[in-house]
């Protein structure tokens, strides 16, 4: 029987996708302690696992030799000084996105993980969604053939209330706007699906909030492959929606409009050749057995990299493209020129802003 983790979990807001994506893996892990500066808050989750304990002190979180993983759920500006500390205290750190502010950052991020012998996990949970998990078993079974072209659209309505949250729409403490709150999964799911990004071209702007960061952007890329791709996303729409269209030689495959999990609407998958969407329908009507999505999905296969049975399902690296494919965003809206990718560590981008 492989072993139960102790998990501790920083900051109880986006802490409760966490918690119910641990408690949908009951074998493997065992969150016992919730810690926020808010104690109603962190009470709030321990209700939903009463066997837990509340905390406001991170030190005593870190302290605890009974804890195996630390989940860092806090505000962006704090992720990295956590994660580092987490790591010198010899526990595993599943961070929320970003990671960190730029890939500099990462690059100490990972030098400190090395050290301490202990992973850092990044969570880019769209990657285990049921429709990308079935694109992604169409591309390794050859049927969508190389990829074309790609359009995304993240298209939310955030309101005056969303960022009167203190540290958000602040460049020093949410590390960034729409691009780096709102598109970071998209263009990581873009990646994962249809390889790197080589080029961009971008242009941001605030036009629906008197904010310190944009709220609005559109991206145009290239991939290494030749592929190309358009991303746009602002905060001003009437109604909450993302939208995912990948072309690739032999198929096309189309999202739903969930907003917070796109894959887990139904997605179409179209043959260019009506001949071949019968190979294309079985693969989708074979997938399963049912799997854990999402959060859940992430934490089931992360467990055999946690006893080293196995590299983990999302690393530092995918966080260093993530963050280094923001800051080509920003570089290229700064200076009105495109940006090649990936970035060298003298580019004036890759310290971040």
């Amino acid at each position: 029987m492989s072993p139960r983790f102790k998990v501790a979990i920083v900051g109880a807001g986006v802490g409760v996708q966490h918690m119910i994506g641990y408690l949908l893996n009951p074998r493997t892990y065992d969150v016992t302690t919730i810690c926020d500066l808010d104690r109603q808050r962190a009470g709030a989750l321990v209700a939903m696992l009463p066997t837990a304990r509340s905390q406001t002190e991170v030190e005593r979180v870190l302290a605890d030799p009974s804890i195996d993983v630390v989940s860092i759920c806090t505000p962006p500006f704090t992720h990295l000084e956590l994660a580092l500390r987490a790591l010198e205290a010899g526990k595993h750190v599943v961070v929320e996105k970003p990671v960190a502010g730029s890939p500099a950052e990462v690059d100490r991020l990972a030098e400190a993980a090395k050290a301490s012998g202990r992973l850092v996990v990044p969570v880019f949970q769209y990657r285990f969604a049921r429709g990308p998990r079935i694109l992604r078993q169409l591309i390794d079974a050859g049927l969508a053939g190389p990829p074309v072209a790609a359009s995304l659209e993240v298209h939310w309505n955030r309101g005056r209330d969303y960022y009167a949250v203190p540290w958000r729409g602040k460049r020093a403490t949410e590390l960034g706007g729409t691009v780096m709150s709102h598109m970071i999964h998209a263009h990581d799911l873009l990646t994962y699906l249809a390889g790197p990004v080589v080029r961009v071209h971008a242009e941001v702007a605030t036009l629906v909030h008197p904010l310190e960061v944009e709220d609005t952007a559109a991206v145009a890329m290239r991939l290494d492959n030749g592929a190309l791709a358009t991303s746009s996303a602002t905060i001003g729409a009437a109604r909450d929606t993302s939208r995912y269209r990948l072309v690739f030689a032999h198929l096309t495959a189309e999202s739903g409009l969930a907003p917070y999990a796109p894959g887990e609407d139904p997605w179409t998958f179209t043959a260019r050749d009506p001949a071949r969407q019968s190979e294309i329908d079985a693969v989708v009507q074979a997938y399963g057995p049912p799997r854990r999505n999402g959060f859940a999905g992430l934490f089931q296969e992360l467990a055999p990299a946690l006893t080293g049975a196995a590299e983990p399902p999302i690393t530092l690296a995918d966080a260093h493209a993530a963050l280094s494919l923001v800051a080509a965003i920003y570089h290229s809206a700064e200076t009105s020129s495109a940006v090649d990718l990936p970035l060298s560590p003298e580019a004036p981008a890759y310290g971040g802003r």
